[in-house]
């Protein structure tokens, strides 16, 4: 551990100062050098990287997106919403150009539901407590099972009366209300033994609790009697009518009454945070009186559960920070709110905001304000070795290359690329105005004739069908950073993953063709070769549209363009319709859609 460490450690300062010939361009692949510049491995040409996989992508990467890092960071950061999700990634890619940002983002305590919202969706109002323990307390209305055999013999089951007896023939009223189950047949037995010393056997047994009748009433929904059993805990009676009022209710006073005397009061944060509850055993005609809201201020942000939380009187900051568990890595709190009439806005550190004075309506953001000084970059493909590099925000791609260990024999040096958080939003954003105006072209299409028309409206179905599928589609993200043998130099991100691919001998067709297949590399075979190793192309080819996806993840077209081993070879689809302008319309989306996610997606 101490040696990962201090290599860790190292690493990070060495990328203070860039290596010796960093800035230089090499001309060609062989210059920049087979292990990709020094190695602390002590075993350089060792076996490791991706075994087995002859494909031009890293297998962990499907085109779904960053899989693998979805797993990882849920793992880390547990189950999130999607809101969590989205604010951590919108941190995570800083200084995206203005084109690439979504809307504005709105108010984000409006519709915030109260912290524990979720208890009420009918888990506890599907529950009926009978009774049936030792615990449990008799009461007038019950019903008891009683068997007499021996000298003398009875079987009945007898309601306990209003006051507190069941009579037993020949033997008179027998007191049971108020003792425990436990006690019932003892209690019974002597009785009757009192009367009938001898050969007189007794069996009692508790058949059914009374039910009893609540008054639900206040900030509920549903407000009005209801019947359950009177083992049944006050939850069980607020999940009946439908919880609390979000906007209105109460959540930490809520009384229980009986004539006009409060019995007891419930406080449903105690039992979220710790699962305790009182142990209030309820009355036919007692009365859950939930109390309208009290104080409370919208929390959110980076939280766990973003939620409008209600103290019972003053609170401070350290008194929101009991229920509400910030996110690792924030920083700083934002409040606002109103204090003497006047708008009240303050900023502050974590630390500090735990001494600060809360007021009833006050809006709480928890931010992360402090950046560390690193990111964190990975490394896949042909490599062996670390995967994982904390580096100084300031390096660059060349400078860090000297720290992989790559295996030299494996390892198709001049075209390394990078996937990129920021590059996959921007293509997202990109995508999603193409398939809007697309869709709007589509929509808004002129007829000349009924017939024309009809056809329109068919042609209008189908671009919606092909936009709703091409909108699930991720893009990869992809940076094309080499090009001719050449490598850009260019600045790190958090989240950057640097793939050095395997080197192949394999060319793969997809698209449009007959037999999509992976045909080995010949050198002098020219694109129509390849093709009709895939079955030749297919009636709904666009002969016009063949694009190239090289080993580096640049996209470009195949005319004239020669075949390199790990190319892919991507025939696009076309598109018939006498609308001129759709048609050009769909080939650019179909065309921006093969660069984004380097396949060809049909209509």
């Amino acid at each position: 551990m101490n040696s990962r460490f201090l290599l860790s450690a190292t690493l990070i300062l060495a990328m203070t100062t860039p290596a010796l010939g960093a800035d230089a361009t090499p001309q060609n692949g062989s210059s920049y050098g087979g292990s990709l510049g020094k190695s602390g491995n002590p075993s350089p040409g060792g076996s490791g990287g991706i075994q087995g996989t002859p494909s031009t992508r890293p297998p962990s990467y499907l085109p779904g997106g960053y899989q693998r890092e979805a797993v990882f960071q849920q793992a880390m950061y547990g189950q999130e919403s999607s809101r969590q999700l989205e604010e951590r990634q919108r941190r995570s890619m800083p200084g995206l150009p203005a084109w690439a940002l979504e809307n504005y983002r709105p108010d984000m305590t409006q519709g915030l539901e109260p912290f524990g919202a979720n208890l009420f969706r009918g888990n506890f109002a599907s529950t009926y407590g009978s009774g049936m323990n030792d615990d449990y307390v008799i009461l007038p209305g019950d019903r008891i099972t009683v068997r007499v055999w021996g000298a003398r013999s009875y079987d009945d089951v007898l309601f306990v009366d209003q006051q507190g007896n069941i009579f037993l023939p020949e033997v008179g009223p027998v007191r049971v209300a108020g003792l425990k189950q436990s006690a019932l047949s003892g209690s019974v037995r002597a009785k009757l033994a009192s009367v009938f010393p001898e050969n007189v056997n007794i069996y009692v047994n508790l058949q059914s609790a009374q039910p009893v009748a609540v008054y639900v009433a206040g900030n509920v929904p549903n407000p009005g009697r209801y019947a359950g059993g009177p083992q049944d805990s006050v939850m069980s009676y607020l999940d009946r009518a439908g919880g609390i009022l979000p906007e209105q209710g109460s959540y930490r006073n809520i009384k229980i009454l009986r004539g006009r005397q409060v019995i007891g009061q419930v406080d449903l944060y105690s039992y979220m945070m710790r699962g305790e509850l009182p142990h209030i055993r309820l009355k036919d005609g007692d009365t859950i009186l939930v109390e309208p809201f009290g104080m409370s201020v919208a929390a959110y942000g980076l939280l766990r559960q973003p939620a409008r939380y209600e103290f019972r009187g003053a609170a401070s900051g350290k008194d929101l920070l009991n229920y509400a568990l910030p996110m690792n890595g924030v920083s700083h709190v934002s409040v606002g709110g109103m204090r003497n009439g006047e708008p009240f806005n303050v900023y502050v550190t974590l630390h500090d905001f735990r001494s600060l004075q809360l007021a009833d309506g006050d809006r709480v953001e928890f931010v992360a304000d402090t950046r560390g000084r690193t990111i964190m970059v990975a490394a896949s493909g042909a490599i062996h070795g670390a995967s994982r590099f904390p580096v100084l925000k300031q390096t660059r791609l060349k400078t860090l290359l000297e720290y992989i260990a790559v295996e030299p024999e494996l390892a198709d040096i001049k075209s390394v690329y990078i996937r990129r958080r920021s590059v996959a939003a921007e293509q997202k954003v990109i995508l999603a105005d193409a398939l809007r105006r697309l869709e709007q072209s589509a929509l808004t299409a002129t007829s000349a004739s009924v017939d024309e028309a009809g056809i329109r409206v068919k042609e209008a179905e189908l671009i919606q069908n092909f936009v709703q599928r091409a909108s699930q589609l991720e893009p990869d993200g992809v940076l094309v950073v080499s090009r001719d043998g050449r490598i850009s130099d260019v600045l790190l991100e958090e989240g950057d993953e640097i793939i050095i691919p395997r080197k192949t001998d394999v060319v793969h067709v997809s698209g449009e063709v007959l037999i999509p297949a992976a045909v080995t590399w010949e050198k002098g075979l020219s694109l129509k070769d390849y093709l009709g190793g895939a079955g030749g192309l297919s009636d709904r080819a666009d002969t016009d549209n063949i694009l190239i996806v090289g080993l580096n993840g640049e996209v470009s077209h195949a005319k004239g363009q020669p075949i390199e081993p790990g190319d892919r070879i991507l025939v696009m689809p076309k598109f018939d319709s006498k609308n001129l302008q759709l048609v050009k319309d769909v080939t650019q989306v179909l065309y921006q859609m093969a660069v984004a996610v380097k396949v060809a997606v049909g209509l």
